[in-house]
């Protein structure tokens, strides 16, 4: 099966992988978005309807997941059956829809636009215990981490996550919040944004995005790393 499986077309797995070993790369993938989420065996399993031993042999690869698992699984993850299982079917190899999972955010891009511009989906997840963790966007290699937006000029209003720290790097930002809240610090502002609203920042001003309230939010980004901002050729009146 393995050689003859590895030649469908379009088939991409990890580093792209074939089929089987696709499927010898689910176990500690599920292992990584559990233990990324803060989850036991025990959480999971009451989140899922899926028994402790059998969660257990999905992730030492004892067992193969059914389509049940990984649907059960991919809700309370809050990622698609792709992403949870780490493959992708294009018919153009050009394509590339590679998600980036930091500290419990998930991050995928979906394009880029002429003129340097990066556009990505981004999940902001809650913490499952400390501080949240900063950034949904991807950040560049002369990003810096500051002092927490605590301080003066912050907002008094009780929220359910601080940062840890505010952060630096070169870049421009628009964001759209598609479903959930979020929380956005940029120097000495500090907004709760809801589904539908926008704010847009140069990323050199020290910054934080992350939740507002309990429950993952969803964000569209565009970002110019160097600095590149989206172009408003027409506006209404």
């Amino acid at each position: 099966m393995g050689a003859e499986s590895d030649s469908i077309p379009g088939w991409k797995g990890a580093a792209g992988a074939g089929p089987d070993a696709t499927v010898d790369q689910v176990g500690p993938r599920l292992r990584s978005l559990r233990q990324g989420r803060g989850l036991s065996l025990a959480q999971l399993s009451e989140r899922t309807g899926i028994s402790v031993s059998t969660l257990s042999r999905l992730e030492t690869g004892a067992r193969v997941p059914g389509l049940e698992h990984l649907v059960a699984l991919a809700r309370v993850h809050e990622v698609s059956l792709d992403d949870l299982v780490g493959v992708r079917y294009s018919r153009d190899p050009r394509l590339r829809f590679e998600s980036v999972e930091q500290e419990g955010r998930l991050v995928m891009p979906l394009a880029a636009v002429a003129g340097g511009l990066q556009v990505e989906h981004a999940i902001i997840r809650p913490p499952q215990r400390g501080e949240a963790v900063p950034a949904v966007h991807v950040h560049g290699p002369e990003e810096a981490v500051g002092d927490s937006g605590s301080g003066e000029g912050v907002g008094s209003e009780a929220h359910d996550f601080e940062p840890e720290g505010l952060r630096t790097h070169r870049g421009y930002v628009w964001m759209l919040v598609l479903e959930g809240t979020v929380r956005l610090v940029v120097g000495s502002h500090d907004l709760v944004l809801n589904p539908g609203e926008a704010a847009e920042f140069d990323t050199r001003v020290p910054h934080w995005i992350g939740p507002a309230r309990e429950g993952p939010a969803h964000v569209l980004n565009v970002h110019g790393r160097d600095g590149q901002r989206i172009r408003v050729r027409a506006r209404p009146g």
